[in-house]
């Protein structure tokens, strides 16, 4: 039909802040039918959120970055009496998380750039899959910048060295981007960006998840240092 060709829209470039959107817009309700109750069969990650919330002193602010549609992180961190808000660059996403935790706080924002803020602790949830390996750098500075000093960070990887487009393993017939990380390189980018590794600990994938190890990283946002 004449304006058809017109009227569609590129494609976004692969890992950029459109292409997430894009993406998980589109399976965001997958995602939730798939995770939605996660954490019930995960003891060992809970045992990880539940120190990382102990590490921050009650009220602290933190943020759920990458929170996904589940909501359930956020759940977690904030019965431990923590002032959470779980953060998503998607819109439909923030949508479901509202719909499944109405006691909880939900915002569209993007994880990449939250410098501005003053936060007591920052969860990554496996959030970083969805940009280039490339950024890691930038979008850990921007919670170094985010956290006060002592401020505590958890990370939470897959394992491996893929870094590009690839059917996506939820299997929602989506082209996706996909980066994976190794112990080495997340604690040397968490280091360079000014944060003191606490622990760093990989377990292997459980029987029902993707046969991935995954990565956990607990850190601490270094004292500034004063110019001499």
């Amino acid at each position: 039909m004449p304006g058809r060709a017109a009227d569609a829209l590129p494609m976004p470039l692969p890992g950029s802040a459109a292409d997430v959107v894009r993406a998980w817009d589109a399976r965001a309700d997958l995602y939730l039918r798939l995770f939605r109750d996660e954490l019930d069969g995960k003891p060992f990650d809970r045992e990880i959120l539940d120190a990382f919330a102990g590490r921050v002193t009650g009220g602290g602010r933190v943020y759920d970055a990458g929170c996904g549609p589940c909501g359930h992180v956020t759940e977690l961190l904030a019965a431990h009496g923590l002032d959470v808000l779980g953060i998503d660059l998607s819109p439909r996403c923030v949508a479901l998380a509202r719909r499944e935790k109405p006691g909880c706080r939900f915002a569209v924002m993007d994880q990449r750039d939250i410098a501005g803020e003053r936060l007591d602790g920052l969860v990554s949830y496996y959030s970083l899959h969805d940009q280039p390996r490339s950024g890691l750098p930038a979008t850990l500075a921007s919670w170094a910048a985010a956290l006060r000093p002592g401020g505590q960070l958890l990370l939470v990887a897959k394992e491996g060295t893929g870094d590009g487009v690839i059917d996506d393993p939820l299997g929602s017939g989506l082209r996706v981007y996909w980066a994976e990380f190794t112990e080495y390189g997340l604690r040397a980018a968490a280091g360079a960006a000014g944060f003191r590794i606490d622990a760093c600990t990989v377990r292997e994938a459980y029987g029902d998840e993707i046969p991935t190890r995954r990565i956990y990283l607990a850190a601490t946002r270094e004292a500034l240092t004063a110019p001499r």
